[in-house]
């Protein structure tokens, strides 16, 4: 098979991209929804297959990119846009006449856009604002838990969401260092973090750290739980939904949900262990190295 083409410049070719369309099973005129479109290259494949999407994404910069660059789509009414959080995907669904959808896909990573050029202290290796909101409408940003947050509650955020293990040394050194002066970068934190904790190998080690951040300032396990059980209600019988999961909480909230269905009898799993990127795929996109991709088809 041929791979897809790759995606314009400023957001990268989503992981798993051809696994997870040929799972979506897309058929001509089908209804597909896109609970975080980014860049667009999944609704791009979708259209290219016949299908018309609902396209979601909290985040703007998104929004305003896949416009941009899908006009004529837009125009034919292949791809309908909408700002919002995927936590509501089955009421925007129900206002944009895509319930009984054919397929539901979520891809929970950060694009490369927002790592790389957003401006908004996604990445340990920028010197950026701290800030971490996927929406710039929501008030909570990393640099208000890093500097207001008590030391507790510190910990308990980079144990449970980061799955930190030297989080109380972290937690100890942070509040050292606010003493001082606030901490207001990307790299000022990642510079803490690792004057804390030894090198370890090819994992940077404010990794942990920062994704504990990004889970919190953007509730992205609760919301996902929501967007979940709002996409299978939304669902056609023998519809399907993926979820391209990053990191171990993500693909543990979609595993639970999963199984759940299945023993339910509401859902039968198209592939029983998660899919994972090819070792040629990972040569050249690194960030495909962690990607999950499970899939389950509505019964009922």
């Amino acid at each position: 098979m041929n791979s897809l083409p790759r995606q314009r410049r400023g957001f990268h070719t989503p992981a798993l991209l051809e696994e997870a369309i040929r799972g979506l099973n897309v058929r001509p005129d089908g209804k597909y929804i896109d609970a975080t479109i980014g860049g667009g290259g999944h609704a791009a494949e979708i259209i290219k297959r016949g299908g018309k999407v609902l396209g979601i994404d909290q985040d703007q910069d998104s929004i305003e990119y896949v416009r941009t660059n899908n006009e004529d789509r837009i125009t034919k009414n292949e791809l309908v846009l909408v700002r919002g959080n995927f936590s509501n995907i089955a009421k925007i669904a129900r206002e944009r006449n895509y319930e009984r959808a054919d397929g539901v896909l979520f891809d929970l990573g950060v694009s490369s856009y927002q790592i790389d050029q957003s401006g908004r202290g996604f990445s340990f290796l920028r010197d950026e604002p701290l800030d971490m909101r996927m929406s710039r409408e929501q008030t909570l940003s990393a640099y208000e838990i890093i500097n207001r947050q008590s030391r507790d509650e510190l910990y308990n955020i980079f144990s449970k969401f980061g799955e930190e293990k030297d989080a109380r040394a972290i937690s100890d050194d942070i509040v050292r260092a606010r003493r001082i002066k606030p901490i207001e970068t990307s790299r000022e934190l990642a510079e803490i973090v690792a004057r804390t904790v030894r090198s370890r190998g090819k994992l940077h080690p404010a990794t942990k750290v920062f994704q504990a951040l990004r889970i919190v300032v953007n509730s992205e396990i609760d919301n996902l739980k929501k967007g979940l059980e709002g996409a299978f209600s939304i669902l056609a019988p023998n519809a399907r939904l993926a979820v391209i999961s990053f990191h171990s909480l993500e693909d543990r909230a979609v595993k639970l949900f999963f199984t759940r269905l299945v023993q339910d009898r509401r859902a039968r799993l198209i592939n029983k262990k998660p899919i994972v990127a090819s070792e040629e795929e990972i040569r050249t996109n690194r960030r495909a190295r962690s990607a999950k991709l499970r899939i389950i088809e509505k019964i009922i």
